[in-house]
C-alpha cells in the first residue's frame, strides 16, 4: 500500500517536512480555504500539488471534496453546486489527482465527545461517550424529542452528566461537537446548528439514499470520463446521531451504494475505525467482498463497549483486527495489481505532542508511531516464505 499522510495544508502543525521523516511519500489533503460548493481553480490546485512535490511526497488523495449541505437535502441551489462539485473534479484531473475521498454525512463531519481523553499511559486520544452526547442533545441543544433517541439508562446517565457540568464543561463540549474538529469546513454556534438541523426535518433514511443516489448519478459519469475514482468514506460514528439519518454505516450500506451506482469508479474510503465501531461489521469480509471497489484505506483501530462508547486505541490494538486486515488488503493489491494508498488514522498525543498544538487526531508523534506499527506489520507480510 502506498504510505501516505493527512496534511491540513500550510496552517498545519505537523509540516510536509515532518511527514517525510515519518516515512511516508503521498500526502493526503484538501483546500480547505475554499468554501464549501465553491469550484476549486485549476490555479489553486496546481499551487498546493507544487508544494506538496517540492517537500518530495506526492498529492495522492483529496480528502476531501465537501459534499454541499443543499446537495444533500436537495435544497435552493444544489443543481449548480453539483456543477460546481463537476468541475472541480474537471480541474484536478487536469492536475493528476485522480482520488478523491468524500462523505454524506449530514451536517457534521466525525463526531467525538472529548478530544482529550486521557489514557492510563498518559497519552491521550478521541472519546465518543453516549452520555455526553445524550447531556448535549437533550439537555443543553434541547432538539424536539431527543429523549427518544437513547434509552433510558442512557438518559439517566446523561442528566447526572448535565448536573454535574460546570458552565466552562458545557462551553467545552459544545465546541467539541460543532466547531473543533480538523477538516470541518463549517463551525456552528448552538442556534445555526438548530436551524441547519430543521432542514431534515423532512429526510428520513430512505430520503437520504435517494440524494446519495441521485448526486451520484450525475457525478460518476463525469468521474469515468475523467479517470477519477470516488471514495466515500463511512459515518463516524456508524449510527444516528442527534436525530439525523447516517446511510454508510455497514456493509448492507455499502452493497447498496455500488449496487445503486454499479461502476469501476464509484467505490469506498475502507475506514477500519469507523466501520470497526460496530460488532456487525465484518472487516475481513467486507475488504473480501467490496475490494474491487475499496480506493482508498484508513487504518485504525477503536476499542468499543456495550453502550456504544469508544476510544481510538492504539493501531495494533482494540476490536479491530489489524493483522488479518492489512493481510486481506495485501493480497487484494496483488489481485488488482494496483497500489492502494493507505494513511494511519487518528493518532494519540504522546511524549512532544502532549506539550504541542495539534489538530485533534492528527499528532505527529502519535501518528508517526501508527504508520511505524502499520509498516511493520506490511513488511512481515511481503516477506513471509
Amino acid at each position: 500500500m502506498e504510505q501516505t499522510m493527512r496534511w491540513y495544508g500550510p496552517n498545519d502543525p505537523v509540516s510536509l517536512m515532518d511527514i517525510r521523516q515519518a516515512g511516508a511519500s503521498g500526502i493526503v489533503t484538501a483546500l480547505h480555504q475554499i468554501p464549501n460548493g465553491d469550484i476549486w481553480s485549476r490555479e489553486a490546485i496546481a499551487e498546493r500539488k507544487h508544494m506538496i512535490e517540492t517537500a518530495g511526497l506526492n498529492w495522492s488523495v483529496v480528502e476531501s471534496v465537501p459534499v454541499h449541505e443543499k446537495i444533500k437535502t436537495r435544497t435552493g441551489n444544489y443543481q449548480q453546486l453539483i456543477e460546481n462539485y463537476k468541475t472541480t473534479l474537471e480541474n484536478l484531473a487536469a492536475e493528476g489527482i485522480f482520488t478523491i475521498c468524500y462523505n454524506f454525512m449530514p451536517i457534521l463531519d466525525w463526531i467525538r465527545t472529548d478530544l482529550e481523553y486521557k489514557l492510563p499511559n498518559g497519552a491521550k486520544a478521541l472519546y465518543f461517550e453516549m452520555k455526553a452526547l445524550a447531556a448535549f442533545d437533550c439537555f443543553i441543544l434541547k432538539r424536539e424529542n431527543a429523549e427518544a433517541s437513547y434509552p433510558d439508562e442512557i438518559l439517566e446517565k446523561a442528566l447526572l452528566h448535565y448536573k454535574s457540568m460546570t458552565p466552562e464543561d458545557i462551553a467545552l463540549l459544545k465546541r467539541t461537537i460543532l466547531d473543533n474538529l480538523p477538516g470541518a469546513e463549517v463551525g456552528y454556534t448552538l442556534e445555526e446548528f438548530q436551524e441547519v438541523l430543521n432542514t431534515y426535518n423532512n429526510i428520513d433514511r430512505k430520503k437520504l439514499e435517494e440524494h446519495l443516489m441521485l448526486f451520484l448519478n450525475e457525478i460518476i459519469p463525469t468521474a469515468e470520463r475523467l479517470g477519477v475514482f470516488m471514495a466515500i468514506h463511512p459515518d463516524d460514528p456508524p449510527f444516528s446521531i442527534l436525530g439525523l439519518p447516517r446511510i454508510m454505516s455497514s456493509a448492507k450500506d455499502i452493497a447498496r451504494i455500488l449496487t445503486d451506482n454499479n461502476s469501476p469508479n464509484n467505490g469506498i474510503t475502507f475506514c477500519t475505525g469507523s466501520l470497526g465501531v460496530r460488532a456487525d461489521n465484518d472487516l475481513v469480509d467486507i475488504v473480501e467482498k467490496f475490494g474491487d471497489h475499496i480506493h482508498f484505506i484508513h487504518l485504525r483501530s477503536t476499542l468499543r463497549d456495550m453502550e456504544g462508547n469508544f476510544y481510538e486505541a492504539n493501531h495494533l490494538e482494540g476490536d479491530v483486527p489489524m493483522y488479518e486486515v492489512i493481510k486481506k488488503l495485501m493480497t487484494l493489491q496483488k489481485k488488482r495489481n494496483k497500489v492502494i494508498p493507505m494513511r494511519p488514522d487518528h493518532g494519540h498525543q504522546i511524549l512532544t505532542d502532549l506539550n504541542t498544538k495539534t489538530n485533534p487526531g492528527y499528532s505527529a508523534i502519535g501518528r508517526l508511531k501508527g504508520l511505524a506499527e502499520l509498516r511493520g506489520v506490511m513488511y512481515s507480510l511481503q516477506n513471509q516464505h
